[in-house]
């Protein structure tokens, strides 16, 4: 245990280890994160409401023929109150759609008509103009909720990601970073997601919303779904008001319907050190060689940032003592130095039953700085 901690201090001293959110199945019932293994136990059907939400774009300039609005489809209303950003193909083709029995114009891609219009060859529509995924990449649209408007005032936009496809929903995409995998990655690969700027996550580890979403503060998501609806409803945003039939998670242990949910997880830094792992791999001599040449170079080849932490009790002590903000973050090595830091008694146990107690005094006037939950992968 205490070689691990010595060789993770290694890491964190080389700048190899960062705190950031990693998109988990979460169990509201047990109040934790799943694998994805045991994710997929429980697989089934399920209804939920499925629903077309608007968001009004902003700029004049972009609407020659008058006000129109963005539309998103989804299955989770309770992720609407977090959400930062939408999501174009930059290929797709987009249209401006005018419903002439309402007046009212909407841009989403050509498939979605007929979720919007039901009966195409009894509506009355008129497509106004045509553009690409690419074209509308920073155009900014009106938030659903207030809730972040200032501390993400940077967001609110279009971006462009791959991963959308012409039959999803009506082809344009509500991204909530906090709240999917795909929606994280899309997020962090436009900028608007870093490592130093986490996305929120307003959903405690039962489920329910926190002080950040105050008209929905102490709901569990999946109540306040319809409280959501009728206030989209009331505003003129809610396009489209069903449910649908599709096949979903659920925790084997309780029965519970999972979500999807960003937990605060450690990270090292695989990329860097990749080509010498490689030259490593290649000195060593494999028997039989398929070992190396099919599994463990494609493997090290392509190898992603590990998270190394884990929201469990027993295993090794991730060796992090942190101030509240997570401003401070001391790494200890040892156990003579976590003795030294913290004034505390000879230890001979360093399982987390042994030292969660233990603190050290900051050297940036925070208080105390305590060890954070986690501890190591057992891999």
């Amino acid at each position: 245990m205490e070689s691990c901690w010595w060789v993770f201090k290694k890491l964190f001293d080389q700048g190899d280890v960062y705190r950031s959110y990693q998109i988990m199945p979460f169990s509201t019932a047990l109040c934790t994160p799943l694998s994805q293994m045991e994710a997929k136990q429980d697989e089934r059907m399920t209804q939920d409401p499925a629903v077309v939400v608007a968001f009004p774009l902003v700029d004049a300039e972009l609407q020659p023929n008058g006000p129109s609005s963005f539309l998103i489809w989804t299955t989770t209303p309770w992720t609407l109150p977090s959400n930062l950003l939408i999501g174009a193909h930059p290929d797709l083709e987009y249209v401006e759609v005018k419903d002439e029995k309402t007046g009212n114009q909407y841009i989403m891609h050509e498939n979605g008509l007929a979720m919007v219009f039901k009966d195409l060859k009894k509506a009355k529509y008129k497509i106004l103009r045509k553009f690409k995924g690419k074209e509308m990449a920073g155009w900014k649209y009106k938030p659903l909720f207030d809730y972040f408007a200032e501390s993400y005032s940077d967001c609110f936009r279009i971006i462009n990601a791959d991963y959308i496809e012409a039959g999803d929903g009506v082809g344009l995409v509500h991204i909530a970073p906090g709240f999917g995998q795909e929606d994280y990655d899309a997020a962090k690969a436009a900028g608007f997601v870093t490592p130093e700027r986490l996305p929120p996550v307003p959903v405690d580890d039962a489920g329910k919303f926190t002080a950040e979403i105050p008209d929905y503060e102490g709901q569990h998501v999946k109540d306040a779904d319809k409280a959501i609806l009728k206030h989209l409803r009331g505003s003129g945003r809610l396009i489209i008001d069903s449910v649908g039939m599709h096949t979903d998670k659920f925790c084997w242990r309780s029965g519970t319907q999972l979500i999807r949910k960003a937990v605060s997880s450690w990270f090292i830094r695989v990329p860097n050190s990749i080509p010498q792992m490689l030259e490593n791999v290649e000195k060593t001599n494999w028997v039989p060689t398929f070992a190396r040449d099919k599994r463990f170079t494609p493997w090290v080849a392509n190898a992603h940032d590990w998270n190394i932490s884990r929201n469990r009790f027993w295993g090794t002590p991730i060796p992090l003592w942190v101030s509240e903000d997570f401003e401070e973050v001391v790494c200890v090595g040892s156990i003579e130095e976590l003795e030294k830091l913290s004034g505390c008694e000879k230890l001979t146990d360093i399982h987390r039953h042994e030292i969660d107690h233990i603190t050290i005094p900051s050297q940036k006037g925070k208080g105390q700085l305590r060890r954070i939950d986690e501890v190591f992968d057992c891999w």
